[in-house]
């Protein structure tokens, strides 16, 4: 079945479902990586803080899948803004990825106190230049941060990617994002198991539709017009989770959704500080 994708500025196209890696090492890493990309998985989503960079690589080449096929997202740690440290992580993350280039490359958050995200910038469009990376993407960012780039750059980033998910929407930055031609893509969508989901309404219409609450805030989301990151090790989790846009939500269980008290992960990115 052909499941929505989300093209960014320069014709990249963006899966509704990408493959997250938080908190997974090893062997674990490796394994889980090579199998979704065998069973669908089109983009994988790493980051030097995850420390699997090495992990994600072996798996994609596992896969069996060529390259080309395959979209590798990794991003800047928080440590590592600044021109000249800037390009020295990107090219520990491509020698840990075991790769020759990277398709999204984010930074990660935009430590605004720190000030250095606009000279990073700077620094992943050169190396777009020099064709390491395909498109240039950011996490975490609020509309002054992304206002500060296109002042200073004459550009957007292709890709935000948000906290968002049941009860945190990001109606805002959804919007802002559509408006300036970036693709907004959410981390958190389960809710990281911090009590988004508990108020029993995911619950109710995931009964309702015969799938599981995750599968329910995934389709929720894509439904937004929102990329999604899912993680997970197992099999069948990926395969549900894969297939979660082929969800139908009603008009009515939607409004339910949209209704669910607000709560957030509690990071700001006004404030959060990344090292």
């Amino acid at each position: 079945m052909s499941r929505p994708v989300f093209v960014t500025r320069s014709g990249i196209a963006i899966p509704a479902v990408a493959l997250g890696t938080w908190q997974m090492e090893g062997a674990e890493a490796t394994d889980a990586v090579a199998g979704a990309i065998q069973q669908g998985y089109r983009l994988v989503d790493t980051a030097q803080r995850y420390h699997n960079e090495h992990a994600v690589g072996e798996g994609v080449r596992a896969s069996g899948l060529d390259r080309g096929d395959v979209l590798v997202a990794s991003k800047l740690r928080g440590g590592d803004h600044g021109k000249g440290q800037t390009r020295r992580s990107f090219m520990t993350t491509l020698t840990s990825l075991g790769l020759d280039h990277v398709d999204l490359y984010y930074i990660h958050w935009p430590n605004p106190r720190v000030g250095l995200y606009l000279d990073s910038y700077e620094v992943l469009m050169d190396l777009r230049a020099e064709g390491l990376i395909r498109a240039i993407a950011v996490s975490n960012f609020l509309p002054e941060h992304l206002d500060a780039i296109h002042d200073r750059f004459g550009e957007y980033p292709e890709i935000n990617q948000v906290e968002l998910h049941p009860g945190w929407p990001q109606d805002d930055i959804r919007a802002y994002d559509a408006e300036h031609g970036i693709v907004t893509q959410a981390w958190g969508v389960a809710g990281r198991g911090k009590g988004t989901m508990d108020d029993g309404t995911l619950d109710a219409i995931a009964a309702e539709v015969g799938v599981s609450p995750v599968e329910v805030a995934l389709s929720w989301a894509v439904g937004k017009g929102v990329s999604t990151i899912a993680k997970s090790a197992n099999a069948a989790r990926q395969r549900a989770n894969l297939a979660a846009p082929d969800i139908e939500l009603s008009a009515e269980q939607v409004a339910r959704i949209d209704a669910m008290p607000t709560v957030s992960l509690g990071k700001d990115p006004a404030t959060e500080e990344e090292f």
